[in-house]
């Protein structure tokens, strides 16, 4: 009788470290998981709130450009001069810190390859190849 009753204590007490894992799985993922991606949506809209008229911003897709203006969550932004486009809001990543030397203008350093024209393109046909 007393084997039977030690080994009913110990399945007992393995229910319950069982249960206090299953109770501390969702505790962790919460800490670990949701908890930081709330954070970084929190920091997202509050940088999408500060961003005014004239910022240099990079958006979800990796587009950069200036803001000139706002059309309620639609932001217009200048990618070229005399080009602008419309975005949400929401798409904006980042804003592009100038002061820190970072730009959206790439530099040209003389070491690029030279563009090809239409014209420097050879097209040649299908038949010719077989010839």
């Amino acid at each position: 009788m007393s084997s039977v009753s030690l080994l009913a204590a110990e399945s007992g007490g393995s229910g319950l470290v069982s249960l206090f894992i299953f109770m501390l799985i969702p505790v962790a993922m919460y800490f670990l998981l949701i908890r930081p991606q709330r954070r970084r949506q929190r920091e997202t809209a509050a940088l999408q709130q500060t961003i005014e008229v004239g910022d240099e911003i990079m958006t979800t897709s990796g587009l950069y450009g200036f803001v000139t203006g706002f059309d309620g969550d639609i932001a217009w932004l200048e990618i070229d001069d005399n080009v602008q486009i419309r975005v949400a809001r929401q798409a904006i990543q980042r804003k592009v810190d100038t002061a820190a030397g970072e730009t959206a203008v790439p530099d040209d350093d003389g070491t690029k390859s030279k563009q090809t024209k239409i014209d420097d393109v050879i097209v040649s046909d299908a038949t010719d190849a077989d010839d």
